[in-house]
């Protein structure tokens, strides 16, 4: 189902400054995977997937995340060390000096596009220094047709130079390297990084400001499917809670991973045309759609491999952050195209590393839109130098770091189209159970699975206090029962079998919680703030 099929013609760069003779244009992901290995800048696994190292980052870094501060930007950008404001000339001289460093290389271009609804649809050209890095676009975005191709008018460019190295005290930048995006001139700015997360996540936090300013369309970080009776489902949930895992279900078809539009119309679409899944411990017992989309066309990122290319998932000397880009079509049961309709369930998945959350509770709107604003989950030990014991972690509506505007604005969106659509929010903790990391154990999934059907299809009841138990401390609801899941999972309290270590936590929890929401009460309705738990440590 490759349809980039390699392209003869050669393409001018001159609008963008760049007078180079050494362009590829459109190259196959076989070419380009294939022009990797020539290169010596990755090597082949035994499934055929193609294996490269991102070099000094393996990861996003949001400190070195710009947004350039223009009449566009200044009045509606929620500034801050989220968003980082950059100036417009100094912008300029970075530019210049990043495409006079791109002038001296072989360079690879693709014309590719975002939104799977035609409506929303934005052209983007990706100019990359680096094979794999194309490849990666190739995999992500959403791939046109020849015809689309012939009249091909880029609205967007991802300009991405990872061997280019910034003088920070000259370019304005932190460090060496910078992700900028610059709304006026319409270009996401790439240097000093090889992590090819940047490359999508620069045109997710683009959208995140063009929905819904001028589309009146909630922009989310979230996974999304569909049911054979055509109800969507979404899932809110920063990296390691289980949000690719979760939505690839092989009862139910994939719209996508990471990345989707809630429209005026109660239709939900996916930005991009493949997932990008951590792979950490990834078995094909456990995760079989996503081990078995890893094959020729796929990149594996920073994974370790034996001599006969053999990848141990398990491995993590070189970061926890192990990745794998595929083209959406390497899983077999998807939505086409990637788009869905009658939203009936929204599930925010939080890892809560302190296993006090119930691993299912059903949240009122206003608890929805204090969760939503707070994007809890928890970092633990050993994931990050210094961290020891569980920390909570919160990033706004599940993915601050690519939000422009201020986190209730978006809020405000999802609670509208929550009343709009009558939809249940779920919210589920595929953290700890039995005592916090260190004492107790990782919620097993096939529990989590058969909480995520029950809820979907209706066998966990209505609200009402028959069916639920309301938490003492945080004040959600907890089902009593739920097909397939034993009953004292259900009750995190009961697991732990020592009630004054529980509500200590609990309440140490709680208190995270609230300290988190002051930079947002301004901002928030009453109602709001008393989805909040409302109990207090003494």
């Amino acid at each position: 189902m490759d349809t980039s099929t390699p392209i003869t013609k050669t393409i001018s760069l001159n609008e963008y400054g760049i007078k180079n003779e050494h362009i590829h244009y459109q190259l196959s992901s076989e070419q380009l995977h294939d022009l990797t290995i020539e290169m010596d800048m990755g090597k082949e696994a035994s499934s055929g997937t193609l294996a490269v190292n991102t070099g000094e980052f393996t990861g996003r870094s949001p400190m070195d995340r710009f947004i350039v501060k223009d009449s566009i930007t200044e009045e509606k950008i929620w500034w801050g060390d989220i968003n980082i404001p950059f100036e417009t000339e100094k912008f300029d001289k970075l530019y210049d000096k990043v495409i006079a460093y791109l002038n001296e290389k072989e360079l690879f271009v693709r014309d590719c596009y975002a939104c799977a609804d035609a409506a929303y649809k934005l052209n983007i050209r990706v100019i990359n220094e680096y094979p794999w890095s194309n490849m990666f676009a190739y995999n992500m975005f959403l791939r046109p047709t020849e015809d689309e191709l012939a009249a091909f008018s880029p609205e967007w460019t991802v300009i991405n130079a990872p061997g280019f190295i910034a003088d920070a005290q000259l370019d304005g930048t932190r460090q060496h390297n910078f992700a900028i995006l610059n709304f006026s001139r319409k270009i996401a700015l790439i240097g000093g990084t090889g992590y090819t997360g940047e490359i999508k996540k620069g045109i997710f936090s683009a959208l995140n400001f063009i929905l819904p300013v001028f589309k009146n369309t909630l922009p989310m970080h979230c996974s999304a499917n569909v049911g054979e009776a055509g109800d969507t489902a979404i899932f809110f949930g920063l990296s390691g809670t289980g949000k690719t895992t979760l939505s690839t279900d092989p009862n139910r078809k994939l719209i996508g991973d990471d990345e989707h539009g809630w429209t005026a119309d109660n239709t939900v679409f996916n930005f991009e045309g493949g997932c990008y899944a951590k792979v950490i411990n990834l078995s094909k017992e456990q995760e079989p759609e996503i081990y078995g989309a890893i094959k020729k066309g796929a990149i594996l990122e920073n994974v370790i491999m034996n001599a006969d290319g053999d990848v141990d998932f398990g491995d993590t000397s070189i970061t926890q952050n192990t990745r794998v880009s595929y083209p959406i079509h390497h899983i077999d049961n998807i939505q086409q195209p990637s788009i869905g309709k009658n939203v009936k369930n929204i599930f925010f998945l939080t890892a809560d590393a302190f296993g006090v959350l119930p691993p299912i509770s059903k949240l009122t709107p206003a608890q929805a839109a204090y969760h939503f604003i707070s994007g809890y989950t928890a970092k633990v030990a050993g994931t990050e130098a210094g961290v020891v014991e569980p920390q909570p972690s919160f990033s706004a509506c599940f993915g601050a770091p690519f939000m422009p505007l201020h986190p209730t604005k978006y809020a405000e969106m999802l609670s509208n189209k929550m009343q709009e659509s009558g939809v249940d929010v779920w919210l589920i903790n595929t953290g700890w159970t039995g005592g916090p990391y260190g004492v107790g154990t990782r919620m097993k999934l096939k529990y989590t699975r058969a909480m995520i059907s029950a809820a979907l299809s209706g066998e966990l009841g209505l609200y009402n206090y028959d069916k639920y138990h309301i938490h003492s401390v945080f004040g959600v609801a907890q089902p009593r029962e739920c097909p397939g899941v034993p009953t004292s999972v259900l009750s995190p309290r009961a697991t732990w079998n020592n009630d004054e270590a529980y509500y200590k936590t609990a309440f140490k929890l709680t208190n995270a919680f609230r300290e988190n929401f002051k930079k947002f009460e301004a901002h928030a309705s009453e109602e709001i703030r008393r989805g909040g738990p409302q109990r207090y440590a003494f």
